[in-house]
């Protein structure tokens, strides 16, 4: 009888890099085991960035619940910690609904603080001292983190300004290093990790694609929506690098829409090398070939592991 309070629910994972299917494999597994998606994507939270961030469809909402999409606007911070408190207590009442959660997205921080149960820094934005930080070079920042937390500098995402000023404000504000802050609580959830496995070719390809797709879509009068409503560039730039290319175009820093473009698929291909290489350092990682039919071995990996419960 001890055993059965210790039993954990059970958490379905659909992770990979950009433009590999995750929302479409997420969808049609819901579907099937009458689940609930919560977004993993550190983007999908702002309202009104839709375009440049694959934001499910209201179509693709009514077919499986959505949660997590939406949640602020773009002027407010959300942080790591914000994502896994609100992660969590909708696992909660999705399972006190009976159904399957799974956490559905890309963003490897996002889904490491639900997996593993991460201690989170409690500290809260400091507007100020975030204002601070923004106006200098993140050349300087990273010095300054070096300095600080060489443990946090020496793994960080040095191309994401956001990281390092989140990182140096916890250390400035506690007087404490970032890494020396974070450690693992009991996990909460049994989890199967599934990720979605291209050949590098054909996934550049389909990111290619999605690029061009984007700007079909009206990517460049989406982000010249969000300066009209009072978003400034340097905001605009913390979104990631659609809405980072997008911005510079607006401001001449290309000679052509064309050249803009081209760019944008390079650096989502660096981007996405670097997405793959934070992945693959986690051996719990069932991954599917996406060359073949996805669904029916997902729904085979799930069943198994519906199988061998605890």
């Amino acid at each position: 009888m001890e055993k059965e309070t210790n039993v954990r629910p059970d958490l379905v994972v659909i992770l990979g890099p950009t433009a590999s299917g995750k929302s479409a494999l997420g969808i049609a597994l819901a579907q099937e085991f009458k689940g609930e998606i919560v977004s993993a994507d550190s983007r999908q939270v702002y309202r009104g960035l839709d375009i440049g961030t694959a934001k499910v469809t209201p179509a693709e909402r009514a077919m499986v619940p959505h949660h997590l999409l939406d949640v602020v606007e773009p002027q407010e911070i959300y942080s790591v910690s914000q994502f896994q408190q609100e992660a969590i207590a909708a696992i909660q009442a999705i399972l006190q609904r009976g159904h399957q959660p799974f956490l559905v997205g890309g963003s490897p921080h996002y889904i490491q603080t639900v997996v593993d149960h991460f201690d989170i820094p409690t500290v809260a934005p400091q507007p100020e001292l975030r204002a601070r930080l923004e106006a200098q070079p993140l050349e300087q920042l990273l010095a300054e983190l070096a300095v600080l937390d060489p443990a946090s500098a020496a793994v960080i995402d040095r191309k994401n300004p956001r990281r390092v000023i989140r990182a140096l404000e916890v250390c400035l504000v506690t007087g404490q290093p970032f890494s020396q802050q974070r450690g693992t609580s009991q996990p909460l959830y049994r989890c199967l990790l599934l990720g979605i496995n291209w050949p590098r070719t054909v996934l550049y390809q389909r990111i290619d694609s999605r690029i061009d797709e984007r700007m079909q879509q009206g990517l460049l009068k989406e982000v010249q929506d969000q300066l009209a409503s009072g978003l400034t560039h340097e905001r605009l730039d913390a979104f990631g690098l659609e809405y980072r290319f997008a911005s510079r175009w607006l401001r001449g820093e290309f000679a052509s829409e064309a050249e803009m473009v081209q760019k944008l698929k390079y650096a989502s291909h660096d981007f996405t090398r670097r997405q793959l290489s934070w992945f693959r350092r986690d051996k719990r990682i069932i991954w599917l070939d996406a060359e073949a039919d996805l669904l029916t071995q997902a729904r085979a990996a799930l069943q198994t592991f519906r199988a061998h419960s605890e």
